[in-house]
């Protein structure tokens, strides 16, 4: 009969029982699940003229399947986690990806727009709860001061998707139709299965966990600030970002070709972010949380005069991608810290957040370009956003600090 009890991850000696190379295999699967998730989240905005045609929709109409997706993985990610907490990682994680592939065969075989949206709400579902279990499956695979490195290599497969999955599958929809590129993203996750299967190393349950443990994690004051610093204080990136492709065209003055170059220097400065907060959160979580918090907010005040001109414009914007990419890695450590037995669900939450904040940044950004303020204006709400988030950043220092004084005290 097979042990329910967690298998040991590390011997006496911290180190990990699997060679670096097969750590090193694991995490890269992990990272394509993360490149799979990446891509079929972000071809969506590509293919929108497309899907809209596609499904006899508008436009705006077609926006909503971007929503339903985020929706699905708002609600996904605590729910999936916390029924899933007693299962294998590997065997979830499988799972999770097994599910992402079957949303995107309902989307790639939706018949009309209320069946479309339907389809991507099903295929959001796993994504936040994916991320939960793969970074928790990669920092039981490396020793304590390599964790936040770990994370950081899985969620790289994020960044990567921006460079390569998106503009891709963006071709191939364009090409041989919208709904091709939900097919390639279902082959990839068949793919990205059976790496799983094949080379992370399997799991036992754990047996103290619970619904009522993961939940619990909601209890804990830290959980909600650090999901409100991420909701708020990550909303001004995406505020931006929504909107770049006019602000190119309008305020910089670029051609509409110069677009996907854009894009393509936004992915670049995701990947050095997200590289970077790994190694970052090894060395100073906290610090440089804040340091990340306060230098996104300038460069989107930055970015209201450099759009003006096409190379400031592109420099400030890479800037912008990398800070918020290490804003993304530095939240999900610290919600995989402040979350205690929940790690899973303080990592899945994070994308949670995420999601949330590019619906309030986009809706935001949108409130004042309709108000007739400009296409710059949406930084300008990224910099109140991002002072808002470090405001909340302080009210979550101020708390810990109280907390760790009380239990001093009481020693």
């Amino acid at each position: 009969m097979t042990s329910e009890v967690q298998a040991p991850t590390h011997d006496r000696t911290g180190v990990p029982p699997h060679s670096p190379a097969r750590v090193a295999a694991a995490i890269t699967a992990l990272a394509l699940g993360g490149f799979v998730i990446g891509t079929t989240e972000f071809v969506t905005m590509g293919l929108l003229p497309d899907i809209a045609t596609g499904v006899g929709a508008t436009i705006p109409e077609a926006g909503h399947v971007i929503t339903a997706y985020a929706a699905g993985v708002v609600v996904g990610a605590p729910l999936i986690v916390s029924l899933g907490a007693r299962l294998p990682r590997r065997g979830l994680a499988l799972g999770l990806v097994l599910a992402l592939a079957f949303g995107n065969v309902l989307t790639a075989l939706a018949p009309s727009y209320g069946s479309l949206i339907a389809a991507r709400f099903v295929a959001g579902l796993p994504h936040g709860a994916y991320f939960g279990v793969a970074s928790l499956i990669a920092t039981s695979l490396v020793t304590r001061d390599k964790r936040g490195r770990a994370v950081s290599s899985v969620m790289l497969g994020l960044a990567v998707a921006q460079v390569a999955g998106v503009p891709a599958s963006t071709w191939l929809g364009q090409t041989l139709g919208w709904r091709s590129a939900y097919w390639a993203v279902v082959a990839l996750a068949v793919v990205t299965a059976v790496g799983l299967a094949t080379v992370v190393p399997a799991s036992g349950r754990d047996r103290t966990a619970s619904v009522r443990r993961e939940l619990g994690a909601l209890r804990r004051p830290q959980v909600w600030l650090t999901v409100g610093i991420g909701t708020v204080g990550f909303g001004g990136m995406f505020a931006v970002y929504s909107y770049v492709a006019p602000t190119i065209t309008e305020v910089t003055g670029l051609g509409r070709g110069a677009i996907p170059w854009i894009l393509f220097t936004f992915g670049l400065g995701s990947i050095v972010g997200t590289t970077l907060g790994g190694r970052l959160g090894d060395r100073w979580l906290f610090g440089s949380l804040v340091g990340a918090m306060v230098t996104i907010g300038g460069f989107l005040a930055l970015f209201v005069g450099a759009a003006h001109h096409p190379v400031s414009a592109v420099v400030v914007l890479f800037l912008i991608s990398v800070n918020a990419s290490v804003l993304a890695v530095l939240l999900q450590l610290r919600l995989m810290l402040v979350a205690g037995d929940a790690e899973m669900l303080g990592a899945a939450l994070n994308h949670s957040a995420l999601n949330i904040a590019n619906g309030l940044g986009a809706w935001l950004g949108g409130l004042v370009i309709a108000a007739g303020l400009g296409y710059t204006a949406p930084a300008g709400v990224g910099v109140v956003l991002a002072a808002a988030g470090l405001l909340v950043l302080v009210v979550s220092a101020t708390l810990e600090r109280r907390d760790h004084l009380r239990v001093s005290l009481s020693h």
